[in-house]
Order: C-alpha cells, then sequence, then structure tokens
C-alpha cells in the first residue's frame, strides 16, 4: 500500500458543519445531500457504506441517507463534468447540493476552484476510505523500480500529502 484516501464532505459556504455535527446536517430535511452514482461510480458505493455507518449510530439513518441522496454525478445519465473544472465543487456551486460527500482528494480540488467551500472530514465511526496499492512485476523496468521507490520515499509521500491522501498505516 502507498497511499490512502476517505470520504470527506464538501460544504457550501455559509453551511455551519463540523465532524461533530455532519450527521444531523447530512440527515437534515433542509440540506441538499449530493452524491456520486453507486454501482457506476465507487466514490457513491463508499458513500452508501456512510449511510449504513449512520444506521448503526441512529436507527432508520439509512433509510433516509438513501431517500434523500441526490446521486449527482458518475452515472450514465449524470450530466457531462465541465471543462477543467471539479464536477463535485460545480455542483455546490450551483446549489445542487449543500453537502457532497466524495473523495478527500477531489474535495481539496474543489475547495481550490471554489475558495468559499469547505472540506469537513467525516467522523471516525462514519469513516470510509479506499487504500491504493503498488506492485512491480517481476521483471520490470529500472525506471519501473526507480518510480515505486519515488513513490513511497518521503518526498513522493509529501506530495501525495498535498493532494490530499494519507500515508499508508505502518
Amino acid at each position: 500500500m502507498f497511499a490512502r484516501n476517505r470520504l470527506c464532505a464538501l460544504v457550501r459556504p455559509g453551511l455551519d458543519v463540523t465532524p461533530a455535527n455532519l450527521p444531523d446536517r447530512m440527515l437534515d430535511e433542509k440540506i441538499k445531500l449530493g452524491t456520486s452514482t453507486p454501482k457506476a461510480d465507487p466514490s457513491g458505493d463508499y458513500a452508501w457504506e456512510v449511510f449504513k455507518k449512520a444506521e448503526a449510530i441512529r436507527a432508520g439513518s439509512f433509510a433516509a441517507l438513501d431517500k434523500k441522496a441526490l446521486q449527482l454525478t458518475g452515472g450514465k445519465d449524470s450530466p457531462p463534468p465541465p471543462k477543467n473544472k471539479s464536477v463535485y465543487g460545480a455542483v455546490v456551486a450551483e446549489g445542487k447540493a449543500d453537502i457532497f460527500l466524495t473523495y478527500c482528494t477531489n474535495a481539496i480540488v474543489a475547495k481550490r476552484e471554489n475558495p468559499g467551500q469547505n472540506v469537513v472530514a467525516l467522523p471516525e465511526n462514519l469513516a470510509v476510505g479506499a487504500d491504493y496499492g503498488l506492485t512491480l512485476v517481476n521483471g520490470s523496468s529500472a525506471n519501473a523500480k526507480r518510480l515505486a521507490e519515488f513513490i513511497l520515499s518521503a518526498e513522493g509521500q509529501a506530495i501525495l500529502a498535498k493532494h490530499g491522501f494519507a500515508p499508508p498505516a505502518k
């Protein structure tokens, strides 16, 4: 494993959301909750995993979140992403979602493009994410080996961290 990514909440400007109140804000009927499309985009599948974890904390959460979640990206019927812009930041900027569950790496890009938006970490009891592995095949070139070593080096890990990836667990 060389890096990890987690889901974060990308939040519209002016909406008070913290890791502690995120579950309540996601369940608030006045809040538009955006996700990617499950079974078409892994980020959508992970969002539904968050909903399952919410159910374990508060009965009825899964049904409420499943019903209200707006599948705005990643599906065959989703509009194409804007050219040279983060689709996640765009749907929040356009008011289609107040909170959008996406990878932290995507949320960081969206915030750079839309400085008023906020990135909120999911509380540990709702956290869901992906682990990324790296394998060198027997007979790989010297360049492939150097690339792998660079990705695993302190410099490579710093670049990944700058873009929102977490280091592998020790």
